[in-house]
């Protein structure tokens, strides 16, 4: 039964004109909706194919992606797909020079920020230092429609449901792309010392974390004063450019998963994450605290065995 509508459906889309399916279907789909077509059928396999068609997709969902003009359909299957595991990297001597950042920050669907940042990623500072790398320069902010609400739990919440971002890693020699964005924040609080509003959004990798810092701030229209990434170890501490490098490759070069699940899934994988990373400063804060009692209880023998013999 399932094979007779299969067919039937087939049939009636091949007696539909080619230019109508291009021009008034096709063009009127999502990604993930004209993959999906695509399979239906060799002429809509074919019909889907066209590299139009995907480029025009690529830049409808990440404006800061219009001169990416290389094989669209494989940029989105790449970007779009969420991280299933990090893949083993093989060529670590293969040149990586340059690392492009394309990001697009939405409010509502609304586009408030749109950048493309290349780093250069041969310099000794780079490789040895700590991997940030900024968007929106410090005496600079960006003016959002964004209001502030009147309890700060309103903004958080608000920013939660309506702030989107996505961060795009390009690395243009291997001709591969992956988003490290969870899509919306997987945190967002208030900076009590400074009152300025931090949304977080991130891609765990392994024992790593991506993480993208969005920094807020303004009493009723809100600007965004800060757009940074960098990669975190369980540990707390920042990797710096070599060891970012082997992850960012490994995540272009990782399983893929369905892009649908990318909210969901890195909410979840932050979560667990982070309980970790607890249980990891508990477990030294006990190792810390054993010593320090070793030490002292050594040094209080110590001074008792000089008593005895002096």
């Amino acid at each position: 039964m399932a094979d007779s509508s299969s067919t039937t459906v087939t049939d009636l889309i091949s007696t539909v004109h080619q230019d109508i399916i291009e021009t008034h279907i096709l063009t009127r789909l999502d990604g993930p909706t004209l993959a999906s077509l695509s399979c239906a059928s060799t002429l809509l396999h074919k019909l889907a194919s066209n590299e139009f068609l995907w480029s025009k997709i690529c830049r409808s969902t990440w404006p800061s992606t219009a001169t990416i003009s290389d094989n669209p359909r494989s940029f989105f299957s790449d970007v779009y797909s969420v991280l299933d595991a990090g893949g083993s990297v093989s060529d670590l001597d293969r040149p990586f020079p340059e690392l492009i950042s394309a990001v697009d920050l939405h409010y509502r669907g609304k586009l408030i920020l749109s950048r493309v940042v290349k780093t250069e990623t041969t310099t000794a500072w780079f490789l040895s230092s700590p991997l940030r790398i900024d968007l929106v320069d410090a005496k600079d902010t960006v003016e959002t429609p964004i209001k502030r609400g009147r309890w700060t739990e309103d903004t958080c919440r608000d920013l939660e449901q309506d702030l989107t971002l996505s961060w795009i890693v390009i690395d243009p020699t291997g001709k591969r792309a992956a988003n490290l964005s969870s899509h919306r924040p997987v945190t967002v609080q208030r900076n009590w010392l400074t009152g300025e509003v931090e949304a977080k959004f991130a891609t765990v990798v392994g024992s790593v974390e991506c993480v993208i810092t969005v920094v807020t701030c303004g009493e009723e229209e809100m600007h965004v004063k800060e757009v940074s990434l960098k990669v975190e170890a369980m540990e707390g501490t920042s990797l710096n450019g070599m060891d970012s490098l082997v992850i960012l490759k490994s995540v272009m070069e990782g399983k893929r998963g369905n892009g649908r699940r990318r909210e969901a899934e890195s909410k979840w994988r932050h979560e667990e994450f982070m309980e970790k990373k607890r249980e990891l400063k508990e477990k030294k804060m006990r190792v810390e605290l054993v010593f320090d009692i070793l030490t002292v209880a050594v040094g209080v023998l110590g001074f008792g065995l000089v008593d005895f013999y002096f």
